[in-house]
């Protein structure tokens, strides 16, 4: 019979601990051959977020939220190691800041000026930064 070995890396585990019972928590699981590599493929960041990962100003892992007090409504998202974001809530990834905000608010929205890092940055305010570097 087959034997099953699932490893995880500790960043997964932190994050599934830290996780609340209203959270997605996003786990993919692919085939390897032989022995475990202790080594991961490096994944290159692309799109809209690439240059923000390749400058340091943005990493994997990341988590980016935003409030609207008016429309009472607020989301979360968390910036995946190929560039793309993944919101709460929804099981595909999203290419861009923008349509991640549009996948929550439901309208065409700019998500540069919407998501915010952890201590109040918007992706824009990070990408000014990029371009002042």
């Amino acid at each position: 019979m087959a034997t099953l070995s699932i490893h995880f890396d500790p960043a997964v585990i932190a994050r599934l601990t830290s996780a609340s019972g209203d959270d997605t928590v996003h786990v993919t699981l692919s085939l390897g051959g032989g022995e475990p590599s202790t080594e991961a493929a490096a994944v290159v960041p692309h799109g809209p977020l690439a240059g923000l990962m390749q400058a340091g100003l943005l990493e994997s892992g990341t988590e980016l939220t935003f409030h609207q007090r008016r429309a009472n409504r607020s989301g979360r998202a968390v910036v995946t190691a190929d560039g793309q974001l993944i919101v709460d809530g929804h099981s595909s990834t999203f290419p861009s800041p923008s349509k991640a905000a549009e996948a929550v608010t439901g309208n065409v929205i700019n998500g540069w000026t919407l998501w915010q890092t952890r201590d109040g940055k918007t992706l824009d305010q990070l990408r000014s930064q990029l371009d002042a570097e």
